[in-house]
C-alpha cells in the first residue's frame, strides 16, 4: 500500500553519472526558463565546479551530490529526484535554505524489513526491487532562490565543490542534507501532536527510543510520542549501526559537571562559546559566584561588575539579555573570573551555542537553560562548586549509552524536530538542523542512519572485523600511480558496498554498491573522483562493507 505526500510536475530531466552496480540517480528539473537550474546569469567556473552559468553550476552541485549517494546506495531501481529553485522564507541574517521529502510511502511491499510501517519511496523501491509509484519522482526538494538578495542572506549561494566557501554559504552540503531527508531521515509520524500517518508508524520510529520512558515510538500512545518529541536531549536512535560507529565521527562531550553541594552534583548540558577558548579534558574548576553590575538588570553583567573582589579567581554566573553574549564574559574576566556560565533568561531547551567574536577574551564561558540557571543560583550559598570540561569517557551529542541524541526542543519546531541529529553533536554532523561551515561533502553517520532503516543490510559484527572468509586487498603496487588493483574476497552471495573516501570521511569514488556472487572479485580505481577528475597525491582509505562485515585498507596514491 502507498501513501502520497507531495505532487510534482515532471520537466527536463538530466541523468547523473554513477558508479557501477551503484544506485542511478536522476535530477529532474522543475523550474521553467531562466530560472533556478535555468537560470542564465554568467558565472565563472569555481571551485571544481566547470559551469558558466549560475543555473549550470546549481546543476553541477545536485549532480555531485547525487553521485555521492549513488555511490553509496544500491538499488536496482532508478532514484528520481524533482527539485526546483524558489523563494522561501528569508531575512538578511537567516531562513530556510531547502526542504525535501519523499513524494510517496510505502508499506506491506515484498521484502519490508518491518510489516504494517511505512518507508519512503525511494527505500521501498529498493527493498521491494521494483518501483511501487512510477508516475511519481521518488523525492521532492525546494531551494531558497531568495539566497544572495540584499534581504536574504546577501553572502549568497557558493557553487564550489572543495569546501573553501569562505564567507558565503555552501550548496553541496545543504544538497546532501536534503537529499538524505528524501531518502529516509525523517519521520513520517507528527511529533507534535503523536498522530501516526494513517494509523501506522514509519521505519524512522522503529529505532527512535525515549531514555526516559524506555519506550520506542512504535510502543507510544500518540500522547507520549507528543510528549517524547519535546523531551529535551531524552529522545535517542538506537540503531545498531549508528551505535557502534558513533565514537567514529563524535569527540568528548562538552558539559558543565557540579561537584557541590550533593543537591545539584551531576552533569548538565552547556552550548558553547564561538569566542575564547574552548573547554578542554582538564576544564577549570572553580566555586561559582553571582555575577552583580548593579544597573538595569543587576546580573547580566552588561556593565562592569561591582562585585570584582568577590570574583577574582572564581566562575561568574550571569543572566541573559541586555548585551551580547561576548561583552558579558569579558566583563566577567575584567572582574578576575577564570570561566562563565550565562543562564538563559527564558525556559527553553537545549542551550543553544554563543555567537559573537572578541579576541581578547581568554577565559571560557558555556550556556545553560532557564531551569539549570535558577538551580544553580541555588546552590551558591551552600558552595557551589563546578568544573567546565569535556569528558571524553562520554560522546557530545549522545547519551551515556552512546546511543545518538534526535533533536528535540521544547518547544516543538516543526520541520526541524525529531527529524534531524541533535545540535549537541561535535563535530558537526550532516543532518543536523543548521547548515555547519565545517560541513562539505562527509555522509557522516547517515551512511550509518540508512544502514539500520535498510538501504544496506546492516553488519552483525561490531567494528571494521570482517566476517570468516570475507577480505579485501591492495593487488597492485602500494603505493599506486595512476591505476589501483584492488581485489576483495566474499564467502557467500550478498549484498557489497566497495568505495574510496579520504581520511576526513569524504566519499572519493564508489566502486560497487549491490549484489556480489561468493568468491573473489577484482575492481580498478583510476585515482578519479565520482566525476572523473583525477584527485592529488594522497592517502586514501578503501572501504568494503556487507551484512556480515566491513574492512577497511589505506592505499596510497603516487602523482
Amino acid at each position: 500500500m502507498r501513501a502520497r505526500l507531495f505532487g510534482f510536475l515532471i520537466a527536463l530531466t538530466v541523468c547523473v553519472a554513477h558508479a557501477a552496480h551503484a544506485a542511478t540517480i536522476t535530477v529532474i528539473d522543475l523550474d521553467g526558463a531562466g530560472e533556478g537550474f535555468n537560470d542564465p546569469t554568467p558565472a565563472a567556473p569555481v571551485g571544481g565546479n566547470p559551469g558558466t552559468t549560475i543555473g549550470a553550476q546549481r546543476l553541477f552541485v545536485f549532480q555531485y551530490a547525487a553521485n555521492v549517494w549513488a555511490g553509496l546506495l544500491p538499488s536496482a531501481v532508478t532514484i528520481r529526484i524533482g527539485a526546483h529553485f524558489d523563494p522561501q522564507s528569508c531575512t538578511a541574517t537567516s531562513g530556510v535554505l531547502g526542504s525535501a521529502g519523499p513524494n510517496t510511502v510505502h508499506r506491506d511491499f515484498a521484502n519490508a524489513p518491518f510489516p504494517s510501517t511505512w518507508y519512503h519511496q525511494a527505500l521501498a523501491n529498493r527493498l521491494a526491487g521494483t518501483d511501487l509509484a512510477p508516475s511519481s519522482d521518488d523525492i521532492a526538494i525546494t531551494f531558497n532562490s531568495s539566497v544572495g538578495g540584499a534581504n536574504c542572506l546577501p553572502a549568497g549561494w557558493y557553487y564550489g565543490v572543495d569546501g573553501r566557501e569562505g564567507s558565503q554559504i555552501e550548496l553541496l552540503p545543504v544538497v546532501l542534507h536534503e537529499m538524505g531527508h528524501g531518502l529516509g531521515f525523517s519521520t513520517t509520524t507528527d511529533g507534535q501532536t503523536g498522530t501516526l500517518m494513517g494509523g501506522f508508524p514509519g521505519a524512522y520510529d522503529h529505532f527512535l527510543l525515549d531514555d526516559t520512558s524506555h519506550k520506542h515510538w512504535t510502543q507510544m500512545t500518540q500522547g507520549e510520542i507528543a510528549a517524547s518529541a519535546i523531551n529535551c536531549r531524552n529522545l535517542v536512535w538506537d540503531g545498531q549501526n549508528v551505535t557502534q560507529n558513533a565514537s567514529t565521527y563524535l569527540g568528548p562531550k562538552p558539559l558543565l559537571r557540579v561537584t557541590a553541594p550533593a543537591a545539584a552534583a551531576g552533569d548538565y548540558p552547556v552550548g558553547l562559546a564561538t569566542f575564547g577558548p574552548p573547554l578542554s579534558t582538564s576544564g577549570v574548576s572553580g566555586t561559582v559566584v553571582l555575577a552583580v553590575d548593579g544597573v538595569g538588570l543587576p546580573n547580566n553583567a552588561c556593565e562592569p561588575l561591582t562585585n570584582a573582589g568577590a570574583m577574582a579567581g572564581k566562575i561568574a554566573l550571569m543572566d541573559r539579555g541586555g548585551c551580547t553574549f561576548a561583552v558579558k564574559v569579558k566583563n566577567a574576566q575584567n572582574a578576575g573570573a577564570i570561566a562563565a556560565i550565562v543562564a538563559d533568561s527564558v525556559a527553553g531547551c537545549p542551550p543553544a551555542d554563543m555567537g559573537g567574536s572578541d579576541p581578547t577574551i581568554t577565559i571560557p564561558s558555556v550556556r545553560v537553560t532557564q531551569d539549570v540557571g535558577v538551580l544553580l543560583k541555588s546552590q551558591i550559598a551552600a558552595g557551589l562548586q563546578v568544573s567546565l570540561i569535556t569528558d571524553p569517557a562520554q560522546l557530545a551529542g549522545a547519551d551515556a549509552a552512546g546511543h545518538v541524541y534526535v533533536f528535540t526542543p521544547n518547544p516543538y519546531q516543526g520541520g526541524s524536530s525529531v527529524s534531524h541529529w541533535d545540535t549537541s553533536a561535535n563535530p558537526d554532523l550532516l543532518m543536523e538542523p543548521a547548515l555547519s561551515p565545517a560541513l562539505s561533502q562527509s555522509v557522516d553517520l547517515t551512511l550509518n542512519h540508512f544502514i539500520d532503516i535498510g538501504w544496506i543490510p546492516e553488519s552483525t559484527m561490531a567494528g571494521n572485523t570482517p566476517s570468516p572468509g570475507m577480505s579485501l586487498g591492495i593487488l597492485s603496487s602500494n603505493p599506486t600511480r595512476g591505476i589501483a588493483l584492488i581485489g576483495y574476497t566474499l564467502p557467500q552471495d550478498e549484498d557489497v558496498n566497495l568505495a574510496v573516501f579520504d581520511l576526513k570521511g569524504r566519499l572519493v569514488s564508489g566502486l560497487v554498491a549491490g549484489a556480489a556472487a561468493a568468491g573473489p572479485h577484482t575492481v580498478q580505481w583510476k585515482g578519479t573522483d565520482v566525476f572523473g577528475h583525477e584527485v592529488p597525491s594522497g592517502v586514501y582509505l578503501c572501504q568494503l562493507r556487507t551484512r556480515t562485515g566491513r574492512v577497511s585498507e589505506h592505499l596510497v596514491l603516487v602523482r
